[in-house]
């Protein structure tokens, strides 16, 4: 049976570190880093990433700013409110939480938010720097993933890693990631050949497509790290739970390590995000930003 990767425990520890350099910065340089959150519309389960992530800034020691608008808010107000924001001498991080509304243009507005500010890692600039290895914000989830798959084995260098899924969200930037790390990084989609027999060759196999328990264990290597990004409802018996892209019960019996849906990469999203707003202060104020991706 594989060992399972704790999400949860790891994410625990670095909000941890994140509170501690946030106690410092606020003691030693009159710092205190501030997180502006943009919600459009009502979705379900944004309303309660939001609210996990309103709280969580709190605690950490940070200011929590949220603007939640109505679902028909135009185009023009959502980019005046980034700018206003991009504006704000107390804000250094901004997260305007997709899916957006049809009526809005995702990539206009991510693109609008002043990149030193853009703690999600979406903007094209900080994708271009992420590319050609320059110093940047890292997008959250695929952060997350890294750190988890080296806390299961340790050094990744020169490992065989297959990312199942193209999303500039999650499988490009972690392309990039993973041969920082040295590993050797084969991008598999939905016009992949023979994809069970690409994801068998995997030593550490990244499952992020949306698509509920997609891979089966049987497409696992045997002794395999299994990253599940995937976090799907699927309704059943009455009531709805949470699934993975990854067909856990058989996955678990051949993999060496596996992250668990949920609490698994998903409680590391808002941790590195906080991190990543730490980072960001610092670098608006000229102050040394500790380590806080380990």
């Amino acid at each position: 049976m594989a060992t399972l990767i704790d999400g949860k425990a790891v994410a625990v520890e670095i909000r941890g570190v994140v509170r501690d350099a946030i106690t410092k910065l606020r003691a030693d340089n009159d710092l205190q880093p501030g997180l502006a959150v943009v919600l459009v519309g009502s979705d379900p389960a944004s309303e309660v990433y939001v609210r996990n992530k309103g709280k969580q800034t709190v605690e950490a020691g940070m200011q929590s700013f949220e603007y939640k608008l109505d679902a028909g808010t135009d185009e023009a107000t959502v980019l005046a409110l980034v700018e206003r924001l991009n504006a704000d001498g107390k804000v250094h991080g901004i997260l305007v939480q997709l899916p957006l509304p049809p009526q809005i243009d995702a990539d206009k507005v991510i693109n609008a938010v002043n990149p030193d500010k853009d703690v999600d890692g979406f903007h094209v600039i900080n994708a271009g720097r992420l590319a050609t290895g320059q110093k940047c914000l890292v997008p959250c989830t695929p952060a997350g993933c890294v750190i988890l798959a080296r806390r299961a084995l340790g050094d990744l260098s020169g490992l065989d890693a297959v990312i199942v899924g193209r999303s500039n969200i999650v499988g490009k930037p972690l392309v990039q990631l993973l041969l920082n790390e040295n590993c050797t990084v084969t991008v598999a989609h939905s016009r992949t050949r023979d994809l069970a027999e690409k994801c068998r060759r995997a030593d550490l196999l990244v499952a992020a497509v949306g698509r509920p328990e997609m891979i089966p264990g049987a497409w696992v290597k045997p002794g395999a790290c299994v990253i599940d990004v995937g976090i799907n409802r699927i309704a059943g018996e009455g009531k709805t739970r949470l699934v993975g892209d990854v067909e856990f019960a058989s996955a678990e019996k051949i993999a060496g390590s596996i992250t668990p849906v949920p609490g698994g990469v998903g409680p590391m999203t808002i941790a590195l995000l906080l991190a990543n707003t730490v980072t960001a202060a610092c670098a608006i104020h000229g102050v040394e930003a500790p380590d806080l991706f380990k």
